[in-house]
């Protein structure tokens, strides 16, 4: 594919800068991979460092540093970059057919323009959206509801009776509504109890590979519209997780936990289980959350504080072997004095 600067100016909604007729755009690369036929974006801080890139061509913000070579301004570098990415890296098209080695239930309800590819399971009561596509070996369980326009990849499961959305994709590995953490002890052995619930997945969800979403041990485990899972994160039974949450790799939501919207938990953050999380926070990567937190707060380290706080606290450990070697020091003085 091949693209004039005014042709991806006009898509991306941009002002375009250095117009140069004579480049043709044939790719989209990052900062370091970009090509002199690639464009490419940066955003704070790599706009300082941009000019270093062999890129054509760049995306950047109105305001952002001047170059010696053809720019779009565009509100939104990365966005505008992926919808290049798209442009030019489009997936690829899968057959809307239902392949024979596909093993459906007679009272399955399949809508239309729908992929199921061989070895998929789809069982007695499931119902699938229009335009959506099933990979090989993904597994659609008992009265299963999946939405429009689904991607569900090899190998994820969608157990008994839970509920996905519209736009949700699930991606390799990942199961949704296993049974949930519960088990009484009685005099040493531990008794499982049964999860009975589901899980609901809002519109425009995404969970990665191998991540887990439990099922509620009576009710629903919920989560809101537009909240992304990376891989191998875990969300326990009866969570409620609001709208456009962002939960990177690793991270432990335990059982009963009630999270707002817009909040951003960093790699391997986790909670306590039985608590109530506000709105539009972030934890910082490791942080570890013991109590209910409000809104608009920045979290770090163990138990989770101020990241500002933090980081005064982790300056100062720095300092500890130095404080240490004066304490030393001190004290031969002070058995000095004692003895003169």
């Amino acid at each position: 594919m091949e693209k004039t600067l005014q042709e991806l100016a006009a898509f991306l909604h941009g002002t375009l800068e250095n117009d140069d007729p004579a480049m043709r755009i044939t790719g989209v690369n990052g900062l370091v991979e970009a090509g002199p036929s690639d464009i490419s974006f940066a955003i704070p801080p790599y706009v300082e460092f941009c000019h270093k890139s062999r890129a054509g061509a760049m995306i950047l913000a109105p305001g952002d540093r001047t170059l010696d070579r053809p720019v779009i301004r565009v509100d939104n570098p990365k966005q505008a970059f992926a919808e290049l990415l798209e442009l030019f890296r489009p997936q690829e098209e899968v057959a809307r057919v239902i392949s024979p080695l596909a093993y459906i239930a007679a009272d399955a309800k399949i809508g239309n323009n729908v992929a199921v590819q061989p070895f998929a399971v789809v069982e007695s009561g499931a119902e699938i959206g229009d335009n959506t596509v099933i990979y090989s070996h993904a597994y659609v369980g008992r009265h299963v509801k999946v939405g429009a326009d689904c991607i569900i990849y090899p190998n994820a499961t969608i157990r008994e009776n839970c509920v996905i959305g519209d736009r949700d994709i699930l991606q390799s590995g990942c199961v949704i509504g296993g049974d949930g953490f519960g088990f009484v002890t009685n005099n040493g052995k531990h008794n499982k109890v049964q999860q009975t619930g589901n899980v609901v997945l809002g519109d425009d969800v995404e969970v990665g590979c191998n991540s887990c979403i439990d099922r509620a041990t009576v009710g629903s485990t919920v989560v809101g519209n537009g909240t992304k899972l990376d891989n191998l994160v875990h969300l326990g039974h009866n969570d409620v997780v609001g709208e456009n949450n962002l939960f990177v790799a690793m991270v432990g939501i335990p059982g009963s936990v009630t999270i707002g919207n817009n909040n951003t938990f960093g790699g391997q953050a986790a909670t306590v289980g039985h608590i109530t999380i506000g709105n539009n926070n972030v934890m910082a990567a490791r942080c570890g959350v013991i109590g209910n937190i409000g809104d608009n707060q920045v979290l770090a380290g163990f138990p989770s504080m101020s990241h500002v706080e933090w980081l005064r606290q982790q300056s100062k450990l720095r300092k500890i072997g130095e404080l240490m070697k004066t304490v030393k020091e001190l004290k031969k003085e002070i058995e000095a004095l004692k003895k003169s």
